[in-house]
């Protein structure tokens, strides 16, 4: 919150009201979007919400101060510089190295606090694209707002069109590849010493991703390097979170099977709650019952999904509460199951 207010006065004495308010509607534009968008990845097995904000805020705050607390102390200690030189080390190597940092700790902070809740690859993408995508608001704010300051709204209208509508998943991706590392040592039930060689390489990666970002747009023809080098990147993004996504299905399957195999379950539901097209199927005849029960199938789904989540963490021993987590989703999956079927 002291941050929070610090940013604000910042925005508000470098930029003015009109067009920080300006700005911050025109940012909350890809925000909504990229929003959207994460929260299909997050279907399977929803985030936290204090988690989800957490993020938010961590970077939209915590991650834009520390970038400019670094611009800060740079300026004081050289001065500033406006040589082409210095403008491509300002953009090419000083701001992914200090705004991956700042974003890659957040992530890294919901893994050492949050561990239980960090399940896997999935769950860091989540992660690091909740904190890029709160780091891009608060940079498209300042973006937006200077722009209009500097060449009103035709100015304001073209860096909208390139920050908001062709690359509002550039900082979303950068920090997702931080979180996807880190997603990949929960899943092997690494603590926090262990991840942090993760951690280091997914920040090299998130590096080096911004860096040539950022070169693409200074070094060349941007427009024939996001055609020909982001586009297909991003493409390639979508596609590992499609077969991520069937990994957690295939978890979820492999634990609730297990539970099937002594009566938990039986067969038909562990293929209903395995699989995107049994869901749909499973809350369509919930609603046929008397009283439209979704919202108890709802609930039945999400914690048999959660206890194959736990199931998970308990084989793999990272997390000492899994097997009383275990024991009362057990039991409260088995509550809703009588609920559905109650007269």
């Amino acid at each position: 919150m002291v941050l929070l207010v610090v940013l604000v006065g910042y925005f508000l004495e470098a930029i003015g009201p009109v067009a920080s308010l300006l700005g911050g509607i025109l940012a909350l534009l890809p925000l909504a979007g990229v929003l959207w968008a994460l929260r299909i990845v997050d279907r399977w097995e929803p985030e936290p919400k204090g988690l989800v904000i957490l993020a938010l805020g961590w970077g939209a705050i915590a991650a834009v101060a520390l970038a400019l607390g670094v611009d800060l102390v740079l300026l004081l200690t050289f001065g500033r510089s406006d040589s082409p030189f210095a403008l491509l080390l300002q953009s090419v190597v000083q701001a992914p190295i200090v705004e991956e940092i700042g974003k890659g700790l957040g992530v890294l902070l919901i893994f050492a606090a949050a561990r239980r809740f960090f399940d896997g690859p999935v769950d860091g993408i989540v992660y690091g694209g909740l904190i890029g995508a709160g780091f891009a608001f608060t940079e498209n704010i300042q973006y937006f707002a200077s722009a209009f300051i500097e060449g009103g709204f035709t100015q304001a209208s073209a860096t909208f069109f390139v920050r908001g509508i062709l690359s509002p998943f550039a900082h979303v991706m950068f920090t997702a590849v931080t979180g996807f590392a880190l997603g990949l040592a929960a899943r092997r039930g690494a603590r926090l010493g262990g991840a942090l060689g993760p951690w280091l390489a997914g920040l090299v990666g998130a590096i080096a991703l911004h860096a040539l970002w950022n070169g693409s747009a200074l070094l060349g023809d941007f427009f024939a390097l996001y055609a020909v080098l982001q586009v297909p990147l991003f493409v390639i993004f979508v596609v590992a979170i499609v077969f991520l996504r069937r990994e957690e299905a295939r978890l979820t399957r492999a634990r609730l099977g297990e539970y099937a195999a002594v009566g938990w379950f039986t067969p038909q539901e562990v293929d209903m709650l395995a699989t995107a097209a049994g869901r749909r199927t499973a809350l369509a005849w919930a609603r046929t019952l008397n009283g439209d029960r979704v919202p108890i199938m709802r609930t039945f789904i999400a914690d048999a999904t959660a206890l194959a989540a736990a199931r998970q963490r308990a084989i793999s021993g990272r997390d000492p509460r899994a097997s009383a987590e275990e024991a009362a989703l057990l039991q409260r999956t088995v509550a809703a199951r009588a609920a559905l079927f109650a007269l």
